[in-house]
């Protein structure tokens, strides 16, 4: 087993910079960020012909497990998340990987 971690969070489009460089002060060296579309909400919009794509930004971090708790906290901070409808973060083991970080 390594001893890397991934950090995802999910925010909204537009938020993603600020989260980055708040992680790499933190000690990230980098991240990769993509975008998506939420679907948490489409029953509802169907239901009342509402058509409003919830466009995402998803930030991926590669961390060592050492210097996981800061740089998870940068995120956590820098992008309000513990306030409700901010987005979500999580951190994922990664078993085996291949490169350096």
């Amino acid at each position: 087993m390594s001893d890397v971690c991934a950090i995802i969070a999910i925010v909204e489009r537009g938020r993603a910079e600020e989260i980055v460089k708040a992680a790499r002060a933190a000690g990230a060296r980098g991240a990769t960020v993509s975008f998506g579309r939420g679907t948490s909400d489409n029953e509802i919009k169907k239901f009342l012909h509402i058509n409003v794509e919830s466009s995402k930004e998803i930030i991926l971090i590669l961390t060592k497990r050492s210097d996981l708790d800061g740089i998870f906290q940068a995120v956590v901070d820098s992008g309000k998340l513990e306030e409700e409808g901010k987005g979500i973060a999580f951190v994922l083991d990664v078993p085996k990987m291949v490169g350096r970080l």
